[in-house]
């Protein structure tokens, strides 16, 4: 992550529940039997920090609700967000502006994602934007081209609000390409569209999240290297 994650370190060094909330689709909400990324994180930031911090304890709020796109999560805000005063949002954004391209109008989409990240830092939390999963049905006739498109979106609405992005696309991307993971590998066998993670690729896109958020918090402070997992 580009940008040191303060107010995420700033709760550590307090007492009782430190909230991560995760705000998303079904990639964050979970779908059959696949453990969603929100609860892998949790045990794995909290195996990172109890030893060390015992006053605290990392909770992963899982705010996702399948199908959703921005327009619709930005009205959740207040009662899914906002309400829990949590330090870091990890909002997981873009998918079904894609691949339900025929229901969304993708500027629209965009302006939402904008607009969320302009109310998110109007408040002492770190935001996280989490971009979409490099899979079959997102790769399918023209989906690739938008899904760039999308991706490249994001990181400019990051880039203006300095925010950090979690590029899932891009690790994904990396597996695949540099590192001959197949699809049939990152995705759930039980998903007929081929759009959703499976277990292998959700654990693994945890574990990078947590080390990338464990290392914004050492950017942020003065914790030492083996704090890290």
């Amino acid at each position: 992550m580009r940008y040191p994650l303060r107010n995420f370190f700033e709760a550590l060094r307090g007492t009782g529940s430190v909230r991560i909330v995760a705000m998303g689709s079904s990639s964050t909400a979970g779908r059959e039997d696949v453990v969603p990324y929100p609860s892998r994180l949790e045990m794995c930031l909290r195996q990172n920090y109890d030893a060390h911090l015992p006053k605290v304890r990392v909770d992963v709020l899982n705010r996702g609700k399948g199908g959703e796109e921005a327009p619709k999560e930005l009205d959740r805000f207040d009662a899914d967000i906002f309400a829990d005063k949590p330090s870091v949002v990890l909002w997981q954004v873009g998918t079904n502006a894609i691949f339900r391209k025929n229901e969304f109008v993708f500027e629209k989409v965009v302006e939402k994602i904008a607009e969320g990240v302009r109310l998110l830092s109007e408040h002492p939390m770190d935001v996280v934007l989490i971009d979409p999963q490099y899979v079959t049905a997102m790769l399918r006739d023209d989906k690739a081209e938008l899904s760039e498109k999308m991706v490249s979106e994001i990181r400019k609405i990051a880039e203006a609000a300095k925010v950090n992005v979690f590029q899932r696309w891009a690790l994904m991307r990396h597996w695949h390409v540099n590192n001959d993971v197949s699809f049939e590998q990152m995705l759930d066998p039980s998903d007929p569209d081929k759009l959703h993670q499976g277990d292998w690729s959700t654990l693994q896109v945890s574990k990078a999240l947590c080390r990338a958020i464990t290392d914004a918090t050492l950017a942020a402070s003065w914790l030492p290297a083996e704090w890290q997992s």
